[in-house]
């Protein structure tokens, strides 16, 4: 189902107390909003979230309302879902939503009462970056390739199918996904996994794109991951069975210091993971098709792919 939330944050603009109309759209929403929050700013309350209120209702705006005039967001993720829907073999409900955010990530998946949500923040796809909305100027075009990464993540942790570790997870959580506690939790090998699986989902959702867009990685940071592959690989093999919080952060998220990204000496690339992750689900997908892949446990992938460089 799609969720548009766009006109209910113009009409927090318009009020003539923005910051406490914001929390009162955030009450109407709480579900999805505190979810939003919780795993990808930060908690939503105290001194720190009522000043990034602020800020996000004080935002110029400009880039924004230009893009929507000039592009049907609409359209394109109602498209969207539809083609995911058959491409990936949807067995379970996932909402489509369509959303302000605060400038933290352009897109994301949550589980909130067992119903998969993926979302995306447009104030990261109006082709301008904005440094007052944190924006980071991408082309609106790239928003059905992001929704689809997010989609894929929605039927790993809530298909009936799904045998990996992230859906149990979530089962065990209320069938609530948490980024953090699925990180301290699920290991290195799943991670990487389903991050892999859902840059090879974008890809055959979206083909034609430039390498590096579907990792989210700037041109030269992409050729820097492929030269050091080798490298890589040997360097997280070690870890792959481990399960830790900084495990997860080292391999997968932005904005970690070299010391925390160094591992045999090498400092990792930022968000190399995402590139592991990427080559190590190929066999799997190429053998079984990607809708048995988004719902196969990691060690069944990792399996195949063993099996491939053996016969190789």
């Amino acid at each position: 189902m799609l969720i548009n939330l766009l006109p209910d944050f113009f009409a927090v603009l318009q009020s003539t107390d923005p910051a406490a109309a914001y929390l009162r759209y955030f009450e109407t929403h709480r579900p999805l909003l505190e979810a939003y929050w919780h795993n990808y700013v930060i908690e939503p309350s105290g001194p720190h979230f009522q000043e990034v209120v602020r800020d996000t209702v004080r935002a110029d705006r400009g880039d924004l309302r230009a893009m929507l005039e000039r592009t049907d967001v609409v359209a394109l993720a109602r498209e969207t879902e539809e083609q995911c829907r058959l491409l990936f073999e949807v067995d379970s409900n996932i909402d489509v939503v369509l959303m302000v955010g605060v400038g933290a990530a352009n897109a994301g998946e949550m589980v909130v009462g067992g119903r998969g949500i993926a979302f995306v923040c447009l104030e990261h796809f109006t082709s301008v970056a904005n440094p007052t909305t944190r924006g980071l100027g991408l082309d609106p075009e790239l928003i059905p390739m992001w929704l689809a990464h997010e989609i894929a993540h929605c039927v790993r942790y809530t298909s009936p199918g799904s045998r990996s570790d992230m859906r149990q997870f979530v089962a065990e959580a209320g069938d609530y996904y948490s980024y953090w506690e699925t990180g301290r939790g699920a290991t290195l090998r799943e991670h990487l996994v389903n991050e892999g699986l859902a840059v090879q989902a974008s890809k055959r959702f979206s083909p034609g794109h430039a390498p590096w867009e579907y990792f989210g990685y700037a041109r030269k940071q992409y050729a820097r991951i492929r030269e050091l592959e080798a490298v890589l690989s040997r360097a997280v093999a070690d870890d792959l069975d481990r399960a830790g919080l900084g495990l997860r952060l080292r391999y997968l998220s932005g904005g970690m210091s070299d010391e925390s990204r160094t591992v045999q000496r090498y400092i990792l690339p930022e968000r190399a993971g995402y590139f592991l992750g990427a080559r190590m689900v190929e066999e799997a997908i190429a053998e079984r098709g990607l809708p048995w892949a988004l719902r196969a446990g990691a060690l069944e992938i990792s399996s195949l792919s063993d099996s491939a460089a053996r016969t190789a």
